[in-house]
């Protein structure tokens, strides 16, 4: 990436994005929302989409504005509208739960708030698609990773889409007989096209060119990447075109999401032996920190798949809906995103701040601007605080889920804290902090 143009507002969406986190982990440890609340309540809608939008959906749309044009091989289609998605998905994410507080009765607000919120989140969103999306058509054929990405702007389209017919029928603009059936069969294509499609898929295929990046490995097998992504638009498919056919009544939809499983579980399972091939084809030896929690995280989920699988097997799926959805969001896409945020953060305040003199003074290594030996402690209080919050929900222990998500929210802090000491180039020797021409970084804006 030497010579690649650093995107300048990425830093400022991963602060935005880590802001929003440690909000919806200190809620959960006020007793706000789910497990004290009803799992389709409005308190459990405000912490859902702090964490869905506000946390994981700003941090990827900022790591995919950097890295989709190294994807591609192309510029970004226009960095001018990044910053106006940003205050748009902010402000409408601060829209929309106003509009869920007031419904379960904390605020004394108009309805209306939840669509307005809704079409100020529609509208940062269509930037980010139109922005990425341009990028990606200016470089077709896509290379696999690509697709990946791909794919998962066509599910944030249809999760937005979704969350707007939501935002009217809980706000009362919407009447009909046929609102209320869309509630309740739509909530599964909502989640599938978000956590499955935007979130998990578009994670995967940024995944394969980090790993591959950090880990100084050959690209990834080119077969195993095409099953895996066929096989996930298979899950997809099957699961957001068979929920919505489910909506008028023309099939099951018990059935479409156990098609859509046994599909992605196959995209899993080849997903996996390709990173496997990246592990072991892979030049640097001693890995890093951030790729060692990067396989921890991925161990999350495989760990969500086959509970998952083992519950629809036992007819208890239901019933443990809620902590899978946790050991999703938390142990899988927030440890992943923290893992490679380790990563990126340092990267890109080395490519600031010594790539303009690299070659004419000395130069620390990314590797100098961290202290791995500190941050791992933060990382092992980080997933085994979600693995135990995870087991308070399965054992219906409310108590012990708080204190366990207490622990996680420690370790954000702690993370964020290596993040912030990176940017100020706290942990590098003093003789090659600033040499002559190298200037220090913004914390939370980079140079172009």
């Amino acid at each position: 990436m030497i010579g690649t143009s650093l995107f300048r507002w990425a830093i400022s969406y991963f602060a935005v994005a880590i802001a929003w986190l440690l909000l919806a982990e200190v809620l959960i440890v006020a007793g706000f929302g789910f497990p004290n609340h009803d799992i389709d309540g409005p308190d459990t809608l405000v912490v859902v989409h702090i964490v869905t939008i506000g946390w994981l959906s700003t941090a990827l749309c900022g790591a995919l504005f950097q890295f989709v044009p190294v994807l591609v091989a192309r510029p970004l289609y226009a960095e001018r509208w990044t910053l106006p998605a940003l205050v748009l998905l902010t402000l409408g994410l601060s829209v929309l739960l106003a509009g869920f507080l007031t419904l379960g009765g904390h605020l004394n607000g108009p309805r209306w708030l939840l669509p307005v919120g809704a079409s100020l989140l529609i509208a940062g969103f269509a930037l980010v698609v139109a922005n990425l999306g341009m990028t990606l058509w200016s470089a077709r054929p896509l290379p696999g990773p690509a697709r990946f990405v791909a794919t998962g702007l066509a599910c944030i389209c249809v999760t937005a889409s979704f969350g707007g017919l939501f935002s009217l029928v809980l706000s009362g603009t919407a009447i009909g007989a046929q609102w209320p059936d869309l509630l309740v069969s739509g909530v599964p294509i909502h989640a599938l096209a978000g956590l499955g499609g935007w979130l998990t898929f578009t994670a995967m295929g940024v995944s394969y060119r980090l790993l591959a990046m950090f880990m100084l490995a050959p690209d990834s097998d080119a077969r195993l990447g095409r099953l895996a992504w066929l096989a996930g638009i298979t899950a997809l498919a099957v699961g957001l075109v068979g929920g919505v056919l489910a909506l008028w009544r023309m099939t099951g939809l018990n059935l479409t999401l156990l098609l859509a499983a046994a599909a992605a579980l196959l995209s899993l399972a080849a997903h996996g032996r390709d990173v496997l091939g990246l592990y072991r084809a892979r030049k640097r030896r001693a890995l890093e920190l951030n790729t060692r929690m990067s396989l921890v995280a991925l161990a999350s989920f495989v760990a969500a798949a086959m509970l998952s699988a083992a519950f629809v097997a036992a007819g208890s799926f239901a019933s443990h809906v809620g902590a899978l959805a946790f050991l999703v969001a938390f142990g899988w896409l927030t440890g992943l995103v923290l893992a490679n945020l380790y990563k990126i953060v340092p990267f890109l305040t080395w490519l600031e701040t010594y790539g303009p003199v690299m070659g004419r003074v000395p130069t620390p290594r990314v590797q100098d601007l961290v202290a791995e030996r500190r941050a791992l402690k933060w990382f092992v209080l980080f997933f085994a605080g979600s693995w135990m919050a995870t087991l308070m929900l399965l054992v219906d222990a409310a108590l012990g889920f708080r204190l366990a998500v207490a622990v996680v929210t420690l370790a954000t802090l702690g993370l964020s804290e290596e993040f912030i000491r990176a940017r100020r180039l706290a942990d590098v020797a003093e003789p090659l902090r600033l040499p002559t021409g190298a200037a220090a970084p913004h914390l939370l804006v980079s140079r172009n």
